[in-house]
């Protein structure tokens, strides 16, 4: 790439308005050719940055210093999104092209008077988020999925892809950790349903977390695990660690992209797998979107009850027919009526949460799975929150109620010392 470029030398430029827009094409070019990566990111762009200033050949004299430090000061900055990052109350930063950056804040979308004032310094601030993990957005490889080491996540979209202008979402991990408490007081849920599933967890129930984009999932499923025993061993496995288990016996194992020659990588599926030779007593997965959906199967039907994880749905029936479709993914010929008995025989319960349009998130539903019916999986509400209209603010109206059925593994809660009061599931 040097030498190509090198053959574009003009004479000595001195004038540093002159000088930035060529250092700027020639640093592009380089770290597309040769993406500063990992631990020496900021030596390594440093130097990329003056090998862009000899091939455009600038010769600022004493001026040289600080004008390669401003170059570095551009291409390693988040840019204007950088003050977002200190509010604990945006979950989410949404960039959409230069020119438009949303942000959640509360639950509520917000367009932010924030710019970039080119995409150049957009995909600038992308790479220099991504490229310190060994990830790296250019136009062979125009698509990144990433995560911040405080396990915010990050994916990132550049043009031809992006028709408008290089797109980022990033989903913060916020450190306040919510409680159940916390739900209840923000009308997510009822007590008697938190209690309910709580007890599901402790008496090793097999649970699944479904709901739609970002209606919280991974924080539910986080606050579940803190029912589990502190004397069981539970082997978490994630794409990014999100998931902070207070238990004492845990084990996190994070999914590994493919570094920079496309090779070294490790799945979800790897990492379930190798977890049923790790002893565990329960596997709790962050999300399955695969074929890894068939080895948590397998796993909660051989001795493993108690495991938890999430899917993306957009209802409880919906999650059996996701499962259905990821466990074919796994790349075996199975019959659906195999699978759906597979499903049938491993799950025990699916907690929906739904996220409205005003931002309000709620569970949904409490499902019982409950057993095959001819070739159709038996699915049982136990809970349900019932809406009957939206306020002028468009917040959800309604309550929420018990069906009035008790789940079939009542007895099995009882027999393990949990009991439940009969009230709790009664119809109002």
């Amino acid at each position: 790439m040097a030498k190509k470029l090198a053959t574009q030398i003009v004479p000595g430029i001195t004038d540093a308005e002159l000088l930035r827009p060529r250092v700027f094409k020639y640093l592009i070019e380089l770290t597309e050719e040769t993406p500063p990566l990992g631990e020496r990111y900021e030596e390594l762009l440093r130097g990329l940055i003056f090998q862009a200033y000899e091939i455009a050949n600038g010769d600022l004299g004493p001026g040289e210093p600080e004008f390669l430090n401003e170059i570095f000061e551009y291409a390693a900055s988040y840019g204007p999104m950088d003050e977002f990052f200190d509010d604990p109350q945006i979950s989410e930063i949404m960039v959409n092209g230069p020119s438009q950056i949303f942000i959640e804040k509360n639950g509520k979308l917000i367009l932010t008077d924030a710019k970039y004032e080119s995409e150049l310094q957009l995909r600038f601030a992308i790479n220099h988020i991504i490229n310190p993990f060994g990830r790296y957005v250019n136009y062979k490889h125009p698509m990144v999925d990433a995560h911040l080491k405080d396990g915010s996540r990050i994916n990132a979209v550049i043009p031809p892809v992006a028709q408008q202008g290089s797109c980022l979402s990033i989903r913060r991990f916020l450190k306040d950790k919510l409680s159940v408490q916390d739900l209840i007081d923000k009308e997510a849920l009822t007590q008697g349903m938190a209690d309910f599933v709580s007890v599901c967890v402790a008496a090793r129930m097999n649970v699944i977390v479904a709901g739609n984009t970002s209606s919280g999932k991974t924080t539910f499923l986080n606050i579940l695990a803190r029912s589990i025993p502190d004397h069981e061993r539970i082997v978490t496995i994630e794409d990014s660690v999100e998931l902070q288990m207070m238990q004492t016996h845990k084990v996190s194992l994070e999914a590994r992209p493919p570094d920079y020659n496309g090779e070294g990588q490790v799945t979800i599926r790897d990492l379930v797998k190798n977890s049923l030779r790790m002893r565990p007593d329960r596997i709790v997965v962050g999300e399955i979107r695969g074929g890894e959906a068939l080895d948590m199967l397998q796993a909660m039907n051989t001795g493993h009850d108690g495991s938890m994880t999430t899917v993306h749905s957009n209802s409880p029936r919906d999650t059996l027919s996701r499962l259905e479709t990821m466990t074919l993914m796994a790349g075996f010929e199975l019959p659906v009526v195999a699978i759906r008995k597979q499903i049938s025989a491993a799950l025990d319960l699916i907690v929906y949460l739904t996220r409205f349009p005003d931002g309000t998130r709620k569970v949904t539903q409490i499902s019982e799975v409950g057993g095959m019916e001819s070739d159709v999986i038996i699915l049982t509400d136990i809970f349900l929150f019932q809406q009957n209209g939206t306020s002028p603010d468009g917040k959800p109206l309604g309550q929420f109620r018990p069906t009035g059925l008790r789940p079939m593994f009542s007895p099995q809660l009882e027999a393990m010392g949990y009991r439940l009061d009969r009230q709790m599931f009664m119809a109002k």
